[in-house]
């Protein structure tokens, strides 16, 4: 499915809150977002790697380590000093977007502040985010549709069930509703795009499809036409 392209992102990470095993997948999608111009995780590195950022991995994927040490039990100063930084980041103009990797609810406020500036908001994080966050971001992509420790045949198999497919098929309908095209056809990345605007964690990967197209052709529900950059879909009588 198309995304649109944002050209520099500051990427934000919460070392306490995002495994760093997942590095290599979540720097794979950020590059089909933008480029990660700027790179930086925030944690308490005093007592060795959180949720394994060590400086083997920081350095791989040239990471900037930010220490925050724990002053207060039960009180989180990372997350005070990416936010504090995220917002020095916004005001000097330079990047098109940003890149938040946590799946903690905190950064609901700076994810909905940052698009109030006009500048886009990627949320990477895994199922357990809060939907609060997930709105606030233009997408929020989970971890558990990227990562490459579970084989994809497997995640085809425990998620192509007439349920989750229904549920696709829906959302799907919801988008197409909002048009009035007199026989129905609409480009698929008309589809495609208007689904991340409404449903900003929509993805065919949580499925267990890679693209958009195969997702639709599962459902049944569907008429198509074309191909490529002029392939269309309607609803089927009755739909």
């Amino acid at each position: 499915m198309a995304t649109r392209t944002t050209d520099r992102l500051a990427v934000l990470i919460d070392a306490d809150n995002v495994p760093a095993k997942h590095s290599a997948e979540i720097f794979e999608e950020i590059a089909t977002l933008g480029e990660a111009g700027l790179r930086r995780i925030y944690g308490d590195f005093s007592n060795g790697s959180p949720q394994g950022w060590d400086a083997k991995t920081m350095s791989e994927y040239a990471i900037v380590p930010h220490q925050q040490f724990a002053n207060t039990s039960k009180k989180n100063s990372s997350d005070i000093a990416l936010v504090i930084d995220a917002m020095d980041i916004l005001h000097s103009g330079r990047f098109g977007g940003f890149v938040l990797v946590s799946s903690d609810s905190d950064f609901t406020r700076l994810a909905s502040r940052i698009r109030e500036q006009g500048l886009d908001v990627f949320g990477i994080g895994e199922n357990k985010a809060p939907r609060a966050f997930v709105a606030a971001c233009n997408r929020f992509i989970y971890i558990e549709n990227i990562e490459a420790s579970v084989p994809h045949e497997e995640r085809d198999n425990a998620l192509k069930s007439k349920r989750e497919l229904n549920h696709a098929f829906q959302l799907i309908r919801n988008v197409m509703r909002n048009f009035d095209e007199p026989e129905g056809w609409l480009k698929l990345g008309l589809v495609g795009s208007q689904l991340n605007k409404i449903y900003t964690d929509f993805d065919p990967r949580t499925y267990g499809f890679s693209k958009l197209s195969e997702l639709v052709r599962a459902t049944g529900k569907f008429d198509e036409k074309g191909t490529n950059g002029d392939f269309k879909i309607r609803l089927k009588a009755g739909r």
